[in-house]
């Protein structure tokens, strides 16, 4: 676990309202990183110093990797070639969704119902054109240290209990923390965590006509240890190749909040997310739909888990997400 001055998750707890549970202030004031403030120069010198074969992997999937779209209010991008005669040609990108494909969340993507948004941010200054917590700070500071491959899939496997495509299987800290013993693998401040389940890469390998109605994944457990974990090892961003980092569909029986349960914000299918704590009470970054496929194998082949991972967030000002732009580099 982390030795640097800030609290952990318990202290956090016991901070006076309106920030008590949150790291608002921690980082700054009107900080909007969150905790890509853990990528440091430092950081970044010695995660290069990890290269070894100089081997890079894309972490990224096509834009139209998925038709239809998984979540359905994110639809299809269009692509139309043009050119002014026969031997010019530009391009435009109609209906492009950001979250569509291999992907990271902004500060803006999530408030939780009873605090709001990260830092204090007042959603009503959170719209187009205006620059708070918008993802361009995460392309300004970009997303560069040192990657850990955590390959649940492979501990999974290894015990006869894989991942099944059809079962949102919910993953503790406890599983966690055997996975990490399985690869010997030690966690360090600053990490950029990539969590393999599998679930990707099984899931594009099915025929369009066999892949279910409903999409389910597995993903973390809904719960504040899952917070308690990822923030107590200082993780700087979290990423996986599933749907939504935790299991989806939510389980709205978990992480209850007082705007539901009194009726003043509706039931959703957000109800219960893990994303609700993460992202605005923690200024967690996070990836999902990330491709780890050949990673995954370039680091069973090698025997290793860390390397260097480098990630630039598109520059859009107030934008909610971005494409991940993201490659390891062994």
């Amino acid at each position: 676990m982390a030795t640097d001055p800030l609290p952990d998750y318990a202290a956090l707890q016991e901070r006076p309202e309106p920030v008590r549970g949150t790291a608002w202030g921690l980082f700054g004031e009107h900080d909007e990183l969150g905790t890509l403030n853990h990528l440091t120069p430092e950081r970044a010198a010695a995660a290069a110093a990890l290269v070894r074969s100089g081997r890079s992997f894309s972490l990224n999937l096509p834009l139209d990797a998925f038709s239809p779209p998984l979540i359905a209010h994110r639809g299809a991008v269009r692509h139309e070639v043009f050119g002014l005669n026969e031997f010019h040609r530009d391009d435009r990108l109609d209906a492009f969704f950001p979250q569509a494909s291999s992907q990271i969340d902004g500060l803006r993507h999530f408030g939780h119902p009873d605090r709001g948004f990260y830092n204090g941010v007042p959603g009503e200054r959170l719209v187009a054109g205006t620059p708070d917590l918008g993802v361009q700070r995460f392309a300004e500071h970009g997303v560069v240290g040192r990657g850990v491959l955590l390959d649940l899939a492979a501990f999974r496997a290894a015990r006869g209990a894989a991942f099944d495509l059809e079962e949102p299987a919910r993953v503790d800290v406890d599983e966690l923390d055997r996975a990490l013993r399985w690869q010997g693998t030690e966690l360090e401040p600053g990490d950029i965590l990539l969590i393999n389940f599998g679930w990707l890469e099984r899931f594009l390998a099915l025929p369009a006509e066999q892949r279910p109605a409903r999409v389910t994944s597995p993903g973390l457990l809904a719960e504040e240890r899952t917070a308690a974990w990822l923030w107590d090892h200082r993780i700087a961003l979290v990423a996986s190749d599933n749907l939504a980092l935790e299991a989806w569909p939510a389980d709205p029986m978990a992480l209850p909040v007082e705007a539901e349960r009194l009726g003043a914000l509706e039931r959703s299918s957000h109800t219960g997310m893990l994303h609700r704590i993460l992202i605005p009470l923690l200024g967690l970054a996070i990836g999902e739909l990330w491709r780890l496929d050949e990673l995954v194998a370039a680091c069973r082949d090698s025997r290793r888990d860390s390397f260097l991972l480098v990630a630039q967030p598109m520059h859009v000002t107030g934008g909610v997400a971005s494409l991940a732009n993201a490659r390891a580099i062994l």
